[in-house]
């Protein structure tokens, strides 16, 4: 007990360390007088080695993307006919929600269970989670009177299932669908829920809950995983035993049951509050399909996102990685039934596992000091994603809810 001690005082000194060598090495350098300066030429020539990596990169996306971008323009006509028809609309908003939240969410729940689980087939992983999601649902089915969101759609702003619907709230989800097409990992409950809320407050107690959610698992990702790089790393080198992968099937299973007490909410939205029969059937029969779809595409484009990270492909740290995950969900499940995004737990985790890797690395400064940057790189990267997820999330949730704008125009006297 004392060592642990000792090495979490390390670890807190070696924070504030590395704080003070990024501020120092990143800190903004004065910029010149104009007049002082020496100028040079514009060139006014516009090529390629003008232009920025993320101009191109758009260019890029329209070019090897073009049979996504044309399903996506006839989703968005779709979306625009229908808008009207209720019924339709709902439905039509559902099946997007339900595969777009699923398919950028997978990257938290069962990425690590694929990129782990390369050798097995893919029916076989299907099969395992989809039978989960089955189980759970019909649970929460029966327990709680048709509600199929754990009670999280009880919530005051949520409670009401909607009677008509808006062009941007059924576009909500093929906004996600793109995002999750270009490796953006944003919430998607800020993306989904908001656009449903008539509270401003419901929006700010989700918000709460999910950014408190990033720092507490960042900082015990750091923790968990520091002490475990300094003192128990040799035990989990060379190949892994047969038991770490029961031990891998069962918290990704576990965790996969928690996350859809927690993330059930965002496809059920568009739903009424309690579903019948052929509403329950539809709605779990769908999901299970395209949960398939998922396990054979391997978890498509936002895939990278786990596996840029380091070591995951080993099952013993995807083991680890979910088993943590799985604690912090059921905390925050446990604590109250506002919604919260699992995007930000998730992203705080693993930018808390990258720096706790990197602070624990032994040897020479300068390969240490890669090791940080990378962590640093890799953590802001996946926050200025996400955040540009909820900016687009609360200009649909003003423009689109009355109730919302009045109360922010309240707020500020308008």
């Amino acid at each position: 007990m004392a060592i642990v001690f000792l090495s979490f005082n390390n670890l807190i000194t070696r924070v504030a360390e590395y704080l003070l060598y990024f501020w120092g090495k990143h800190r903004p350098t004065l910029i010149p007088h104009p007049i002082m300066a020496k100028q040079k030429p514009i060139d006014q020539n516009i090529n390629q080695s003008n232009l920025t990596k993320k101009t191109y990169s758009i260019f890029d996306f329209t070019k090897t993307e073009r049979p996504f971008l044309i399903i996506t323009l006839i989703l968005v006509s779709i979306a625009g006919l229908i808008t009207e028809y209720t019924y339709a609309a709902m439905w039509f908003g559902f099946a997007l929600a339900a595969y777009s939240a699923i398919a950028n969410d997978s990257i938290q729940t069962i990425g690590t269970f694929i990129v782990s689980n390369q050798k097995t087939k893919w029916y076989w992983l299907w099969l395992f989670i989809g039978l989960i999601w089955v189980v759970t649902i019909t649970y929460s089915w029966i327990v709680f009177n048709g509600d199929v969101s754990f009670q999280l759609l009880s919530t005051p702003g949520l409670e009401k299932a909607p009677e008509s619907f808006v062009f941007l709230q059924l576009a909500a989800p093929i906004v996600l669908l793109i995002m999750t097409r270009m490796r953006w990992p944003v919430s998607t409950t800020f993306l989904l829920l908001n656009v449903f809320t008539y509270k401003a407050g419901t929006i700010v107690s989700v918000m709460t809950k999910s950014f408190f959610g990033y720092v507490l698992a960042f900082f015990l990702a750091i923790t968990v995983w520091f002490i475990l790089e300094r003192f128990v790393k040799n035990y989990l080198k060379g190949e892994a035993k047969p038991y770490w992968m029961v031990l891998q099937w069962i918290t990704s299973g576990t965790l996969w049951a928690i996350w859809i007490m927690q993330d059930a909410a965002n496809i059920a939205v568009f739903l009424p509050r309690q579903l019948d029969t052929l509403e329950f059937v539809v709605y779990t029969g769908f999901v299970f399909l395209g949960l398939g779809l998922i396990f054979y595409l391997k978890g498509d484009k936002i895939q990278d996102i786990i596996n840029e990270k380091t070591n995951v492909a080993d099952v013993r740290a995807a083991t680890l990685v979910d088993l943590v995950y799985a604690v912090i969900l059921f905390y925050f499940k446990m604590y109250n039934n506002v919604p919260m995004s699992t995007t930000w737990v998730f992203i705080g985790l693993l930018a808390g596992r990258e720096f706790a890797i990197a602070l624990g690395k032994h040897g020479k400064a300068k390969s240490k000091n890669a090791w940080i940057e990378r962590a640093f790189r890799l953590a802001k990267k996946d926050m200025w994603k996400a955040l540009a997820g909820l900016i687009v999330s609360l200009i649909l949730a003003v423009v689109i809810n009355k109730g919302v704008r009045e109360e922010i125009f309240a707020l500020f006297n308008f």
